[in-house]
Order: structure tokens, then sequence, then C-alpha cells
């Protein structure tokens, strides 16, 4: 008796959705998340606007008999990452934190003086002052690089796979693995199922967002655009890659930073390794202007440009300043605003909250 009267509650609590949203999702949670058509949408509020216009749209080029039809080949969607689909407030960049605890937290490796030096500078302005050093991208992408240079690739996909199980700070019950905004997550899953194929186009370490990424969100590596380290010989030393021939004895190692995957350079990449212009881009900062711009201006197929605005301050750490500035930004090149606060029900899970 008392077996089928726990059963008959667990089976209530299911079909109430009681652990839609009211839980932190693991990572097999967020993969196993199907939207396949409008009505599937789990995390969006039912009336959003900007929900629906993304719909309308792919029912619109989806569809056979309209003169907005897309080949298949032809839908392109490209996602800028932190901001847009994972957190980046809490309190950073998911890279520059996987940065600061290699370089100032990992009992097992010493810095130069000058990244440690660095990594000091990056981690008061994160935390104490907001003010960064001059070149602040460029320059902390060398410095990131430098404190993972030497590594194989296994022993860095490792390393970032045990970061991915530390919390984030400022939000409870949330591990970095974890901090997929769920709503951004059925957007993506609904393109795929549209035959859109989702390319992410980040000015985050390439390898780090593969293993970050790839595997939750169904995308393969290699539509996985990023900034480079180089991968060289562990024997190659100096020499040039166009000289130095693979031995028998070789490995791969990391080295330094090839170039950082931001604002034009976006643009560059996309031309470069996908080849076709976009239809579809999401961002959410200035550095993703260039990208955006870039899927809705020129083109030969109806297109469509998203931007998620951090503008809730109970549910995430949004600053409502720099919000309004973004949604000035996305009015003046005629993109599409997301609201984190009005458009999802849920960012993370209702069991996810802004620490007191």
């Amino acid at each position: 008796m008392k077996k089928k009267v726990l059963s008959a509650i667990l089976a209530g609590m299911f079909t109430l959705g009681s652990f839609s949203i009211s839980d932190a999702m693991s990572r097999e949670e967020i993969s196993a998340i199907k939207v396949s058509k409008s009505g599937n949408f789990k995390y969006w509020e039912k009336n959003s606007e900007v929900k629906n216009k993304l719909v309308a749209y792919v029912k619109d080029v989806t569809n056979k008999s309209s003169k907005n039809f897309i080949p298949v080949e032809d839908r392109i969607a490209t996602f800028d990452m932190d901001g847009t689909f994972l957190c980046e407030t809490a309190p950073y960049y998911f890279e520059w934190m996987l940065y600061l605890d290699r370089a100032l937290y990992d009992e097992n490796f010493t810095p130069s003086q000058a990244d440690r030096d660095y990594a000091k500078q990056i981690e008061d302005a994160i935390r104490n002052t907001g003010k960064f050093p001059k070149n602040v991208d460029v320059d902390e992408a060398k410095s990131q690089e430098n404190v993972f240079a030497g590594m194989t690739p296994a022993e860095y996909e490792t390393y970032v796979k045990n970061f991915m199980e530390k919390p984030v700070e400022g939000l409870t019950n949330l591990k970095w693995g974890e901090a997929f905004y769920l709503p951004m997550v059925e957007v993506i899953k609904y393109l795929q199922a549209n035959d859109f194929t989702v390319y992410i186009v980040s000015g985050s370490d390439r390898p780090a967002v593969r293993i970050l990424a790839c595997d939750l969100l169904k995308i393969k590596s290699n539509n996985v655009i990023g900034s480079d380290p180089k991968i060289i010989s562990a024997n190659q030393d100096e020499n040039d890659g166009g000289n130095y021939v693979y031995q028998k004895n070789d490995y791969l190692v990391r080295g330094h930073l090839i170039e950082k995957n931001l604002k034009m350079n976006k643009v560059s990449y996309i031309a470069k390794e996908i080849g076709k212009q976009p239809v579809l881009g999401f961002g959410n900062s200035s550095g993703d202007t260039s990208m955006l711009n870039y899927a809705v201006n020129g083109n030969k197929y109806k297109s469509e440009a998203f931007f998620v605005i951090c503008d809730d301050v109970e549910r995430e750490l949004g600053n409502i300043s720099k919000a309004d500035k973004c949604r000035k930004l996305a009015v003046e090149n005629g993109w599409n605003s997301i609201s984190m606060r009005n458009d999802w029900k849920t960012i993370y899970g209702d069991n996810v909250q802004r620490e007191k």
C-alpha cells in the first residue's frame, strides 16, 4: 500500500512538472532538452513576442511553399557563447575564471612572474575595481594561453572538466558546467530540429568551448569557432611548422595564442571556416556587432539577429545600466532584443537564485 501511495505521489509530481524548472539541471538533463515545434518551449513566457517572432521566422523559411524558403544547406545560425547561452556574470567569463584558477590557485603549476602579476590585475578588476588594463581582451588571451602552454590536449581537457565541477559565484546550486541559459538551449535545439546548422562563434578558447558545449548541445566540434592556441609538437621547439616533420615519438601540446576571435575577426573566421553567410545571428554584447550585422545585411535570404539582454537582477546578476545600453544598441542596428527578465520563465531553473 505504501509503495502504491509513493508511486502515485511521484507520478503526480512529474505530471505537474515540478522537476522541470524547480531544480538546477544537470548536464545530462540539459542535453536531453528537445524542442521540435513551437509548443515544446517550456522555459519561455508563452506570449514572448521575440520568441514568437523566431518561431514565425523558422516556420516561414522552412516552408517550401514560401517565397522566403531557405534550402537546408544554407540554414546557418551563429551563436556567441558567453552571455548568449552561457553565464558570464558569476563573476565573469568562464575562460577568464579558468585562467585565474590556473595562474593563481593551481598548486601544481608555477606561472611566469609576468603572467602571475597580470592575472592578479585581472582578478582585482573583476572582484574589486572594475578597472581593466588597456587592450585587456587580447592581452588576457595571450596570458591565458601562456599558462596552459605545454599541456597536451588530453591534459587540458581534464583541467577544463575539473573546473566545470566548481560552483559559480553569486548564484546558488550551480556549477560552471551547468551554467547554461535553459531558454537559449531550447532555441538551439529548436533550430537543430528544423535543420539549421548551429555554429558557436566565440571569443573564448576554441578547445575549451568544445569541451564545455559540444556534447551537451549536440554540436559538432568542427562547428566551433573560437580563439586559437598554436597546436605544436612537443619536440618542435622553436622550429617553424612549415619546416618541422612530425616524428614517431612526437605528441601534441598547446602553444601560445594565434589570434583573439572577437569583433570583425568573428566575421573573417565565419567567411573562412563556414564559407556561407549565416541567416541567423545570436549575441549579447558590442563585441558581437560585426557578426550580427553580417547576418542581416546584404543577405540573399530572409535573415534575423537576436540580442540577449542581461536585465534580470533577481534571478541573475544583471546590470540595468549596461542592459539599457545594449537595448539601445539593438534598436540602432535593427536586432531583436531578448529580455532575460521579461521573456524567460526561468534562466537556470528556479532552484538557482542570487546569493544574498
